[in-house]
């Protein structure tokens, strides 16, 4: 079975930084996925923020977090990271990791539920106090 562990997330102050994990099992980065973040504010919808090519190593980002995240995977650990800098009370919510089989050539589609997504980590909570 496939499963995504996220951890990493907590309260920090403006302009503080965070690292997000998310570590996958029950597939390999040798398969073709799509890998990435979404998240969740309170009484808003849940929104991609960023994602990568377990293949090769191409990445998305939505408009609101460009330059200020970057995401990076690790293959030996099957392991995606989202650094997140410069953060902003607006960037608190719930993150949680995805993957959807097959989504890794066309990363913004897979951002925007084209595909759907197969597979959802459970949440990790970003609060950005200002």
């Amino acid at each position: 079975d496939v499963q995504l562990q996220a951890s990493g997330g907590g309260l920090v102050q403006a302009g503080g930084s965070l690292r997000l994990s998310c570590a996958a099992s029950g597939f390999t980065f040798d398969d073709d996925y799509a890998i990435g973040w979404f998240r969740q504010a309170p009484g808003k919808e849940r929104e991609g923020v960023s994602c990568i090519s377990s293949t090769d190593g191409s990445t998305y980002y939505a408009d609101s977090v460009n330059e200020r995240f970057t995401i990076s995977s690790d293959n030996a650990k099957n392991t995606v990271y989202l650094q997140m800098h410069s953060l902003k009370p607006e960037d608190t919510a719930v993150y949680y990791c995805a993957a959807t089989p097959g989504a890794g050539i066309w990363l913004e589609g897979f951002m925007n539920y084209i595909y759907g997504i197969h597979y959802w980590g459970k949440g990790t909570l970003v609060t950005v106090s200002s």
